[in-house]
């Protein structure tokens, strides 16, 4: 006769074989020039649509360290989405390649088709809301968020930027085949465009597209060391432009997500948030309460979706539609980490080290990922400007073509 213990230990077996885990894809998942690695978290349990978030990591990282570095298969458990984790084909560095022609071009190759690859199959395979797709990462993963969101504007609903670029500032002259090019001019605030000029670089990226654009969050703390903090205005130029929004913002917010930190928001409905963190470097902190608030992942209607609002409408429509999770809970406590940059040159690729209170083992890393909380209180200041300007952005494309 078995031992109780025993037979508790033995029937608790099926329960682990089928928990949700950190899962490499092998199997053919569409055109992938660059062979990007494809990893994915799908939770035990799914709602019959259940929304996807891409998080690809940072320089000198890995897909295992962005699952392990952050809460977002946490939440995703919780709320019932899948989060892809790509891996970089860049052996030397594990930076993404957001330079060349073909990764900045629609369905043209370089890593961000194969990361779009990765999206369309999850979305058959899992019968995914093709509205519900999503995209955040820090450092490189940040410049590959604003890639994605610029070159696949059908695809995505929304991005969060950590400390990014915004898209192509890393493109050298002539940037056919440059798959892994670190552009120091970039990485040091020497790229300037105007507002038009940084426009018409996104719009290039899917000629002729009129249609829908994602919304967008983007994060920089003012001391980064390795991405200049120029970098920030430079994406708000870019982003205001490509959204027909004025460069004044519409509200101005202190200490919002945390002390020292401050959310300027453009357009009536919010459609770019901008977040500067004072005296932070270039190790800034995930705010996975504040992306979360923008893409809605916790809800289960009322969520947001692609193809909904617009940014100068005062109010942005939500989909109240599909069978989401039952859910109450909009935050989680994230995990501390404790970071340490050791690279102090703007003019080549940041390496840095990571200790997680989670495991002994070290991971390679440019960020921290803990939520911080913060006893100062948010004031908002409201401005009089003009929330958005004449724009040649229009809708109707169809969502989705064949693939």
């Amino acid at each position: 006769m078995k031992s109780p213990t025993t037979a508790a230990l033995l029937g608790f077996l099926p329960a682990l074989a089928s928990a949700a885990a950190f899962t490499p894809i092998t199997t053919n998942f569409g055109p992938n020039p660059r062979n990007v690695t494809f990893n994915i978290f799908v939770p035990d349990v799914l709602p019959a649509n259940p929304a996807i978030l891409v998080n690809p990591h940072w320089c000198h990282g890995t897909a295992q360290a962005a699952y392990a570095g952050s809460q977002w298969a946490t939440l995703a458990s919780k709320h019932g989405f899948i989060v892809i984790y790509p891996g970089s084909p860049n052996a030397a560095d594990q930076c993404w390649d957001v330079s060349s022609k073909e990764t900045l071009t629609h369905d043209a190759g370089g890593d961000s088709l194969g990361i779009v690859s990765m999206v369309r199959w999850t979305l058959d395979k899992y019968n995914g809301d093709r509205t519900r797709v999503f995209v955040t990462g820090v450092s490189s993963g940040g410049m590959m968020t604003q890639v994605l969101i610029g070159a696949y504007p059908d695809v995505f609903a929304a991005g969060a930027s950590f400390a990014g670029v915004p898209f192509s500032c890393f493109a050298p002259a002539n940037n056919a085949g440059q798959y892994d090019y670190w552009n120091g001019d970039c990485a040091t605030g020497k790229v300037v465009h105007t507002a038009e000029e940084w426009g018409d670089l996104a719009r290039a990226a899917y000629p002729g597209y009129e249609g829908w654009r994602p919304k967008v969050q983007i994060f920089h703390g003012t001391n980064d060391d390795v991405v200049s903090y120029v970098n920030h205005g430079e994406a708000i130029k870019l982003w205001t432009d490509v959204n027909g929004l004025s460069e004044t913002p519409a509200s101005v917010v202190q200490n919002s997500p945390s002390s020292g930190w401050t959310k300027t928001v453009y357009g009536p409905s919010g459609w770019l948030e901008a977040y500067s963190a004072q005296g932070v470097t270039h190790n800034i902190q995930n705010q996975e309460d504040t992306v979360m608030g923008l893409f809605k992942l916790n809800l289960t209607s009322g969520y947001f979706a692609w193809g909904q609002g617009s940014p100068c409408s005062a109010d942005t429509p939500v989909s109240t539609t599909s069978a989401k999770p039952s859910s109450t809970t909009t935050s989680s406590t994230s995990t501390k980490v404790s970071s340490t940059s050791t690279s102090t040159s703007t003019s080549t690729k940041p390496v840095s080290t990571t200790s997680t209170t989670s495991t002994s083992t070290k991971v390679s890393s440019t960020t921290s990922t803990s939520t911080t909380s913060s006893t100062s209180k948010a004031s908002s200041t409201t401005t009089s400007a003009p929330a958005c300007q004449t724009s040649s952005v229009t809708g109707g494309v169809q969502l989705y073509g064949q693939w």
